[in-house]
């Protein structure tokens, strides 16, 4: 960051320097999530899902929830195109994703234009954004995760927005947007200037270089972790936790002990004194992947084989303690990383607090029957996040372990065949994110597939690719499917801001058990910040929960 700020005072003498560190800032910079939503500030997506499903005003009920042809939805036609993001301005789409892009143009209408002003193959877009740029010019702000196609190359826009697909654009589309009354940004033309995409190529390496912050003014403790509850910090003053890192020693414990130790210590963070954690989750998946030790590196959360790290902001006004509870029987030394940063008091007191809770499919007060596959009105979906007050949704870890019994005839292709020419359906997600915020009846953020949420695309079959990025990893998954998948999305410029509360969820069409011995488990971690002195909802885990599905 400190490079780019360099980047942007040295290299331009005008208005654009402000504007631009604007979007720079909501890109990479982590402060920017502990700020309190302000008036007018939203942000939600648009996206190719299913319109037969819908919210019928009249018998208040949910309909045709489970509505599945998620590939070709649109607002309207309008002479022959497809209308599919309408906006009023100022704000910014930040993502664009597709799983079949194609050569049909993709065109931005800014500011009530009658003719585009930006006009390209839909394909193009995410390879070679403009002709003044090599193909695959942004491969950091723009990678392709396992079929899936993504571009964070921001899109802003003054007044307002319309973007359409001419014929043959392809299938399946999300535009994940935010809207900023107050804000002062640079044209999309501005952007994609010489001098603009000067600043994006900053950015990208910025991304690129992502990852583990650990630096010499950062304190380091051994900590001897033995069975019961362990304070590794405790502050009584204000401030601000920039980093947190664990450290160990891969060589001397095996693969196994660790795979157990990082989920049978839970972490528990305390802000300002408060009674009630606002962080507990298992060790591991705290940083971003679950079960056991899998390097992957994004902006916030990563492993890599030096130690797990955690980048996220995490201001106090009246101290902070951390605990390790730990229920194991070996002994195990590590270390435990942290810095902090000077934060006055009245300073911290406007920020929002960091959450993040473990949880295997807590509902908290709503009514389960609504949800009960046959007859619940909102089957599939399952809850991501459940709370209350003001605050900012940074997305998720999602563990899924999905194991089934091989099937007896072999597949014609690869390993268990293709569409509807299966030896088993085994596919655990196809599940589409719905984000209701303050009390909206109809999710302003409705998706079109767990994977697609994540950022890849058709199960990742085959074959079963790994990958990392800044905002989204698929750290674990066997090679054959059939086993633990972790993957982890990370919302920070397309954070989602809230006022009055905010529940997310994502479909699950598999119960637990499925078939003859078979099981899907979600297992989630949501990230998010909340208003100060506001506590959520969710328990401390009892550590049998934890460990019952990490074999």
């Amino acid at each position: 960051m400190e490079r780019l700020n360099d980047f942007l005072r040295k290299g331009f003498k005008n208005m654009l320097i402000n504007k631009f560190d604007v979007l720079a800032d909501r890109l990479i910079n982590m402060r920017r999530l502990a700020d309190m939503p302000k008036v007018g500030e939203k942000s939600g997506s648009f996206s190719s899902y299913d319109r037969q499903s819908y919210y019928d005003e009249k018998t208040e009920k949910y309909m045709n929830w489970a509505a599945n042809n998620d590939g070709s939805g649109i607002i309207r036609k309008e002479n022959e195109e497809s209308v599919v993001v309408e906006l009023n301005g100022p704000g910014v789409i930040w993502r664009v994703w597709s799983a079949k892009p194609e050569e049909g143009n993709i065109n931005f209408y800014f500011d009530g234009e009658n003719t585009p002003s930006y006009s390209r193959p839909f394909k193009k877009f995410f390879e070679q954004l403009t002709d003044d740029i090599s193909p695959a010019g942004f491969p950091s702000l723009a990678p392709k995760l396992s079929g899936g196609y993504n571009s964070f190359f921001p899109v802003p826009f003054e007044k307002s927005i319309k973007v359409t697909f001419s014929e043959g654009w392809g299938e399946y589309y999300h535009f994940t947007y935010s809207l900023y009354p107050e804000e002062i940004l640079p044209s999309f033309e501005e952007l994609t200037s010489k001098d603009g995409l000067k600043v994006m190529a900053e950015i990208d390496r910025t991304l690129y270089n992502r990852g583990d912050q650990f630096s010499p003014d950062c304190q380091t403790k051994e900590i001897i972790l033995t069975q019961g509850k362990q304070i590794v910090f405790d502050t009584e003053t204000s401030g601000a936790l920039t980093y947190l890192g664990i450290q160990l020693d891969q060589e001397k414990y095996s693969e196994e002990e660790i795979r157990t130790l990082l989920r049978e210590a839970l972490v528990t963070i305390y802000w300002d004194q408060q009674e009630t954690p606002s962080v507990c989750a298992p060790l591991g998946d705290f940083f971003g992947s679950a079960p056991g030790y899998n390097l992957f590196r994004t902006l916030p959360l990563g492993m890599t084989e030096k130690r797990l790290y955690a980048n996220w902001y995490m201001p106090y006004s009246n101290g902070a303690k951390i605990e390790l509870i730990y229920t194991g029987s070996d002994v195990i030394t590590i270390l435990f990383n942290y810095k902090v940063e000077e934060l006055q008091k009245d300073q911290a007191d406007e920020c929002l607090r960091f959450h993040a809770k473990w949880h295997n499919g807590d509902f908290q007060q709503l009514d389960r029957k609504d949800f009960e596959e046959g007859q619940g009105q909102r089957w599939p979906d399952w809850p991501l996040l459940l709370t209350r007050g003001a605050g900012r949704f940074c997305g998720t870890h999602m563990h899924i372990r999905n194991k089934w019994t091989q099937p007896e005839n072999s597949s014609k292709t690869w390993w268990y065949g293709h569409w509807d020419d299966k030896t088993i359906d085994w596919w655990w997600g196809e599940g589409d994110e719905k984000f209701f915020v303050d009390d909206e009846k109809f999710p302003s953020t409705f998706g079109t597939g767990s994977e697609d949420y994540i950022g890849y695309a058709w199960a990742a079959e085959p074959p079963f690719a790994l990958f990392d990025s800044a905002f989204a990893a698929q750290s674990l998954m066997p090679i054959d499917g059939n086993g633990h998948t972790s993957v982890i999305r990370l919302q920070v410029c397309d954070n989602v801001p809230f006022s009055e509360g905010f529940e997310a969820f994502i479909e699950k069409y598999k119960p637990d058990e499925w078939g003859d011995n078979n099981h899907c488990i979600y297992e989630v971690t949501p990230f998010w910040y909340q208003e100060r002195n506001t506590t959520d909802s969710y328990r401390i885990p009892q550590i049998d929960e934890c460990i019952k599905n990490i074999k």
